[in-house]
């Protein structure tokens, strides 16, 4: 069946209608439906609510044993996690760090509060996320080893870390992204801040490579206010990341002594009371998420232009913003789709800016981005809270 473009936008307001009813609906907002309240007043009651806490050491083994990860080390938000992941896994000033061009800003931000530059690769219609048979083409034109050492030819930097993004919480292809980072020298992190409860191959995402990071942020999966997570199985390197998102304090009973720089990164103690009780209650975020997948496919399934897209083959995603992807066809009908999404009380949002186009990255090192550039016309994000479910 084919749908005049003109009647498109108003065909997907219906279809968004059939599922959420009528407006408004936000695009994602949290749910407080556990014990939320009985944790923040133990934790009020016992007047820690700052930086210690017996909250923070629960749900650091909460996210370990859900994840599946040997540690995980709480932070006041994603890009603080982000940013110590990288710097633990070596990346220093003027290192380049491949990562994907369809991606939020704060992938790159990480990137440059290391004194690092972002080198901006394309993703794969299949995952959203970095394609790696593309990325290995490129790199074969544009990268040589040297002394088991990445380097950029064309600007002579080295090349130190592979920075993948899980995006809207589907996985990326890891074991193609694994094979590029073994054969180039890369050191592999995942940006995992989307994809809580997204799993590859029945291993969890965020555990693949020596670090990955998590996000708490209002709008994720689950919320601690802020926060997020570092994802760790090496020990020694956990114990660093927890001492350098402390600012650097040597344990003692009163003296004040860091022996480094570190970070006043570490979470408070009243988030960590909030993202334990919304912990207990993932599973039935994801299920309830993964069954608005399932009405939303079917609303949709009279409109050919529009796809929904679904995880990846031998993947589980955690479907944290749902989202469309219109026809080549019909691609400049995305804005009136926005427009009349939104006039009707849907909260809908196109794909981020790419990161190219933006004035802080527009002369970083650049592939070609067929793929990318194609997706950012036509990705359309619509309502996904696991209370619409």
């Amino acid at each position: 069946m084919h749908i005049d473009a003109n009647d498109l936008p108003q065909q997907i307001v219906r279809a968004l209608q059939q599922v959420c009813g009528q407006g408004p609906v936000a695009l994602h907002e949290p749910r407080f439906s556990g014990q939320e309240w009985e944790y923040l007043k133990a934790c009020l009651d016992s007047t820690f609510v700052s930086s210690v806490g017996k909250y923070v050491d629960r749900f650091e083994a909460d996210l370990a044993a859900f994840t599946g990860a040997k540690h995980a080390i709480a932070v006041v938000n994603g890009t603080a996690a982000l940013h110590v992941a990288l710097l633990l896994a070596g990346v220093e000033r003027d290192d380049e760090v491949l990562l994907p061009a369809l991606t939020f800003a704060a992938t790159a931000n990480a990137v440059h509060y290391c004194g690092a530059i972002p080198h901006l690769v394309d993703s794969s219609e299949d995952s959203l996320g970095i394609d790696p048979q593309a990325l290995r083409a490129w790199l074969g034109t544009t990268a040589r080893r040297e002394g088991g050492v990445c380097i950029n030819t064309r600007t002579g930097r080295r090349i130190r870390a592979l920075l993948p993004m899980h995006a809207f919480g589907h996985p990326c292809d890891i074991d193609g992204l694994l094979g590029v980072a073994h054969d180039f020298g890369l050191v592999l992190v995942e940006d995992a801040a989307e994809s809580l409860g997204s799993w590859y191959q029945g291993r969890h995402t965020g555990t693949f490579g020596l670090l990955g990071t998590l996000s708490f942020n209002g709008n994720k999966t689950i919320t601690t206010g802020g926060g997020g997570a570092i994802l760790i199985n090496d020990s020694a390197l956990a114990r660093r990341a927890k001492h350098l998102t402390t600012t650097a304090k040597l344990p003692h009973r009163w003296s004040y002594v860091h022996d480094e720089v570190g970070f006043n990164y570490r979470l408070p103690n009243i988030n960590a009371a909030l993202g334990c009780a919304q912990l207990e209650q993932l599973p039935g975020f994801l299920a309830s998420k993964r069954h608005l997948f399932e009405r939303y496919r079917e609303a949709f399934s009279s409109i050919p232009q529009v796809r929904l897209v679904a995880e990846p083959q031998g993947c589980t995603s955690n479907y944290w913003l749902q989202t469309l992807l219109l026809d080549a066809g019909v691609e400049q009908r995305r804005d009136d789709v926005l427009d009349a999404t939104n006039t009707a009380g849907m909260m809908t949002r196109p794909a981020w800016e790419l990161m190219h186009r933006l004035a802080p990255y527009a002369a970083c090192p650049t592939a070609p981005l067929p793929v990318a550039e194609s997706l950012a016309r036509r990705l359309i994000n619509i309502p996904s809270s696991a209370g619409l479910a």
